[in-house]
């Protein structure tokens, strides 16, 4: 009915059958609607439409909807469904989605919802509120599918089969043994190659890769793009199975912290979107660049400290912001490297050393290059070959002492367990003004009485 329709042509339509109370119309078009989809149509509706749009809707669908809104959003839509529907919805959402939703609520409206939830659901849900924020414990659902070691591959398929709407994730069954621990892992493919009289047992994978509930959310991602899982297993201290966590929530986390390491690279601090207002935008950044503007005096007394050797020779103030530049450029470029590096790769003495001479490399083979196109240009430029020499190898020292700042400042703050993403790109800017003007200067003082 809409496979030819464009986006907006579907949001002018849905809004037609509002209008003339076409229920059965507008049914039939969600159901060929994918969640996101249905959410844009819904966030773009005119206000005076979104009631009824909500009270078209049946749970289930409404609980996907609600799974693709921001929390703000999120909260909208609960008021405006009332007390009874939005538990019904509640019961409806993944456990995990919805305890980062509750999180948001006073704790008055949060205990009225979690009342009138289904106990089950409730219960599942403050379990899970219970963990750490940013861990497994908090980002798994409780909605898989588990097998007994000693089923046959018959009563494996039949349960699977009774719980395939329950189940948030089919790929996989966990296998557990009397006392629920995790003993094994059955893939859907395993069960259809199978013999029906086969026992799990016999079947299954006893070696499990899993995590545990207190396991950093970022660790989960790893691991998951490690083994190229669909979902992987969370166990507590007991290593009772306690849920799972699917790749879609994975993605969630790696979006997420791939925003988190964007801020601090650009000294933004909290987060700032097109839709942050000027001054919380403004108040957000204000801190570190008051912090970088105290740093960066110290470069305006490096120069007065040389201002003798300016007044002698002029000309080296006009290389002077091609210097920092440079250096600021080539340290934020490590930076960049280093801490992406940070993230997929394990870390230990080997690694370092060999991240260390490589980035060293780099400096001297692009210090060698850059010093050698600016000392024929400054020396086109002023007529000066020794005011070429210094420039280019003032230039040479700078971009290695650059490249290498932004390599070993993250990986100290690694190692001191320190988030290496707070080296921001400003801050290794200014500090490498400071080393490159002290080079610049300390190279020419050497030389002055060549330059005059």
């Amino acid at each position: 009915m809409i496979k030819d329709m464009t986006q907006d042509e579907i949001s002018l339509y849905i809004i037609k059958t509002l209008k003339e109370n076409k229920k059965a119309e507008f049914e039939i078009i969600v159901d060929e609607l994918q969640p996101y989809d249905l959410a844009k149509i819904y966030q773009d509706l005119p206000f005076k439409h979104k009631a009824r749009f909500l009270l078209f809707l049946n749970p289930d669908i409404l609980a996907d909807l609600m799974e693709e809104l921001d929390k703000e959003e999120q909260l909208d839509l609960l008021n405006m469904l009332g007390v009874e529907k939005s538990s019904n919805v509640l019961n409806l959402m993944d456990n995990d989605d919805l305890a980062s939703l509750l999180d948001e609520l006073s704790p008055e409206k949060k205990d009225s919802l979690l009342s009138e939830m289904n106990k089950m659901e409730s219960n599942a849900v403050q379990d899970i509120m219970k963990y750490p924020p940013e861990t497994a414990g908090r980002i798994m659902t409780n909605r898989f599918v588990w097998i007994r070691n000693y089923y046959t591959v018959r009563e494996a398929v039949d349960k699977l089969k009774s719980f395939a709407e329950f189940a948030e994730s089919l790929n996989y069954l966990y296998v557990i043994d009397g006392a629920r621990r995790l003993v094994g892992v059955v893939s859907y493919r395993d069960l259809l190659l199978a013999d029906p009289g086969e026992k799990i047992d016999d079947i299954m994978y006893e070696r499990v890769i899993y995590v545990t509930v207190t396991t950093d959310q970022e660790v989960v991602a790893k691991t998951v793009e490690r083994y190229d899982f669909i979902s992987v297993p969370v166990v507590d201290e007991a290593h009772i199975l306690v849920g799972i966590i699917t790749v879609d929530d994975v993605i969630d986390v790696v979006i997420k912290e791939a925003n988190e390491d964007i801020e601090k690279l650009s000294a933004s601090g909290k987060s700032i979107d097109f839709e942050t207002k000027t001054l919380v935008a403004a108040a957000r950044r204000l801190p570190w660049l008051i912090l970088l503007l105290f740093i960066g005096l110290i470069s305006g007394r490096i120069i007065s400290g040389f201002e003798e050797t300016l007044q002698k020779v002029v000309a080296l103030a006009f290389f002077m912001p091609m210097i920092a530049g440079m250096t600021g450029n080539t340290g934020t470029q490590s930076l960049a490297v280093v801490v992406r590096g940070l993230i997929s790769h394990d870390i230990d003495k080997k690694v370092v050393f060999r991240l260390v001479m490589r980035e060293f490399g780099v400096g001297v083979s692009i210090g060698v290059t850059c010093a050698v196109l600016i000392s024929v240009i400054a020396y086109i430029w002023q007529g000066n070959f020794i005011l070429g020499m210094v420039v280019g190898c003032s230039l040479f020292f700078t971009l290695i002492i650059g490249t290498l700042a932004g390599t070993v400042i993250p990986l100290i703050l690694y190692k001191l367990k320190i988030d290496p993403a707070v080296a921001s790109g400003p801050l290794i800017t200014t500090l490498n003004d400071i080393f490159s003007l002290l080079t610049y200067f300390g190279i020419a003082t050497m030389f002055i009485q060549y330059l005059m």
